[in-house]
């Protein structure tokens, strides 16, 4: 089980995210005041799933009446994906750990190029 509470740092600023709930195989991490929410969650079927989804909500003006405040999401998710048998968690790490350096390096570069719409 994840420590309560988790910490999550956006542009800078450190958030305490305290634990809100917490099932046999997920649990879901709120700070309440600014939306931002981390959820884990494991799928064990024929393949096992494993998923981190971090979410924040903010208010800003809407673009059809700008005048008028609404609110807006996003989120960003990581998901692991395999089969029970033929990968170890060693394995399963060195690839996540491959691709979260793929993104991040240097300036995130990768990151600004994703969310620019290259491919």
């Amino acid at each position: 089980m994840f420590a309560d509470p988790q910490s999550l740092t956006i542009l800078g600023t450190a958030y305490s995210l305290p634990r809100v709930s917490a099932g046999s195989s997920s649990g879901e991490f709120r700070h309440t005041a600014t939306g931002t929410a981390l959820s884990i969650a494991h799928n064990v079927a024929k393949r096992s799933r494993h998923t981190v989804r971090f979410t924040n909500t903010k208010v800003a003006p809407d673009v059809l009446q700008p005048v008028t405040n609404k609110p807006y999401s996003m989120s960003t998710y990581l998901v692991v994906d395999a089969p029970l048998f033929g990968y170890t968690d060693a394995d399963l790490k060195a690839y996540v750990d491959s691709l979260t350096l793929w993104l991040t390096t240097g300036t995130g570069a990768n990151v600004t190029k994703l969310l620019g719409g290259e491919s």
